[in-house]
């Protein structure tokens, strides 16, 4: 029983309560499947608020630790073990807020098969929250290939006309790059004798050699995951594909597995290969901001331009993660669950908008502002977030992100390219202003487009947003004008572990 009550294992576990009561509800009582999901992501969440009021940000050791020796045969030494730090508290709490709202913004986009459709997005959270949770390598790789199954199937059944590729597409991806990563958990656990993540990083002694390649299977399966330039390939179609929830659950959350994963594995456990890999790393990210900017530009399709937005948004991550010093960090990991609510909110009015008039293409709207002013007064609002206007979530985490690729702050690393790495990727700023200024001019400025007129046609008018999508929208307003007023909260949740994080490295 103390095992089923620790915070974390609940934490983790509690969605499949939802599971298990879902498979009784008879198929056609579609609301109760609805509401039997809805209360239990909202009652996970409260538990997450839960573990981050026991939270002490101050302590940079793992908290709330559950520690049980799982399997043990032939001297393997793999362990139940779970626990939350500064680097991943902040990520949790994400997942479990976007469950809930993506669950909600379904309430009538999926009418056919719903019990699976719910049960597999209660496996998902079940799965996000194992990855950022777990550690221990190998249980950590099983919560990790778990979320692709309910991934794929939400793609791959409620997805729309290219579906089955899509879906195969995003399996076949993460599955290439896992492969390597599961190799070098092997060889870490048959080296180190023990799979648990501290001890291997207490342990240290890996060959730098030996480092470097470890560093690269692990980076395979962060870099697919990210998805890092030029390995993105598989998330534009992905996220077109993908119904609406699954594509704010996919860019708010499952993107930031392979972010997490730099930060939690290959920072700590591979140093020597960071500091090698870092420049590389960084240069990666800096084309990532600009080719994914001017893509974006050039996409037609609402949710391909937003997919591509992702592309240089993460590119910003990935950057200020090897700047190796705390405030790019400290900016990268907030830049993440900045990207996961702004994103998340346009993929969730992006799909409020196509349930009406089942378009995509942006170019054929224009004059929404006088016909849906609350659902253009948001929808702008999210735009200049994504786009990093000053006051919103946006700015903050862009900002600290190129102050610390500058090199600027105590114990910066001071490689080749700091600073044009920094000066490049803040042209990525004033594209992002470009190409959503111009969706946005597009969509609600001017006289009615074509699917004004042929929604009219078809025998109802576009309207304005209900109280339903209202409410689903409002928490990730109230977190974008919080983190860009005042963001030290956030900042003193990750500031310690971050500090912690960047003591490891063998820096100059």
């Amino acid at each position: 029983m103390e095992f089923l009550l620790q915070p974390l294992t609940l934490l983790i576990f509690f969605p499949l309560v939802g599971v298990l009561i879902l498979l009784f509800i008879p198929s056609g009582n579609k609301n109760a499947m609805r509401w039997t999901a809805l209360i239990v992501s909202i009652v996970t969440f409260i538990i997450s608020l839960g573990v981050l009021k026991g939270f002490n940000a101050s302590n940079t050791d793992l908290q709330m630790v559950a520690r049980y020796d799982w399997i043990t045969v032939a001297g393997w030494n793999i362990q139940y073990f779970l626990g939350v730090d500064g680097l991943s508290i902040l990520l949790v709490l994400l997942t479990t807020l976007l469950t809930p709202i993506s669950i909600l913004s379904t309430w009538t986009a999926v009418e056919e098969r719903v019990k699976e459709y719910m049960i597999f997005f209660l496996l998902l959270e079940i799965g996000m929250n194992g990855v950022f949770l777990v550690q221990d390598l190998f249980l950590f790789y099983i919560f990790w290939e778990f979320t692709l199954v309910p991934m794929y199937f939400i793609i791959g059944i409620w997805g729309g006309p290219r579906r089955i590729y899509a879906a195969l597409k995003f399996f076949l991806y993460t599955m290439a790059g896992s492969i390597l990563m599961l190799l070098a958990i092997l060889w870490l656990g048959i080296h180190g004798k023990t799979f648990s993540l501290p001890d291997l990083i207490a342990q240290g002694g890996i060959p730098a050699n030996i480092q470097m390649w470890l560093f690269i299977a692990f980076a395979a399966a962060f870099a697919i995951k990210v998805p890092m330039w030029p390995l993105h390939s598989w998330l534009p179609d992905a996220h077109v594909e993908a119904p609406t929830a699954g594509s704010v659950i996919l860019a708010g959350v499952l993107l930031k597995l392979g972010t997490y994963g730099f930060v939690r594995f290959n920072i700590p456990l591979f140093p020597e290969a960071t500091l090698q890999a870092a420049p590389w790393i960084a240069l990666l990210g800096t084309i990532g901001i600009i080719y994914g900017a001017a893509v974006s530009y050039a996409q037609p399709d609402i949710k391909k331009l937003v997919a591509y937005s992702s592309v240089s948004h993460l590119g910003f991550v990935m950057l200020g993660l090897f700047a190796l010093n705390p405030e790019g960090i400290a900016g990268a990991i907030l830049q993440m669950i900045n990207h996961g609510i702004s994103t998340g909110a346009l993929f969730l009015l992006v799909g409020m908008v196509y349930e009406q008039t089942h378009t995509r293409e942006f170019k054929v709207y224009g004059g929404l502002w006088k016909i849906m002013p609350v659902f253009g007064t948001i929808y702008l609002i999210v735009s200049l977030s994504s786009m990093g206007l000053p006051g919103l979530n946006g700015f903050v985490g862009e900002f600290t992100i190129l102050l610390g690729a500058w090199g600027a702050g105590q114990n910066g690393v001071f490689y080749w390219g700091n600073v044009w790495f920094a000066a490049i990727s803040a042209l990525g700023v004033i594209m992002a202003a470009i190409y959503i200024l111009y969706m946005f001019q597009k969509m609600f400025m001017g006289p009615q487009g074509e699917v004004v007129e042929e929604t009219k046609k078809h025998g109802h008018a576009i309207r304005d947003l209900n109280w339903r999508e209202i409410v689903t929208v409002v928490p990730l307003l109230i977190l974008i004008f919080w983190i860009g007023l005042y963001p030290a909260p956030f900042f003193n949740l990750m500031a310690p572990a971050v500090n912690h994080l960047v003591g490891m490295l063998p820096l100059p």
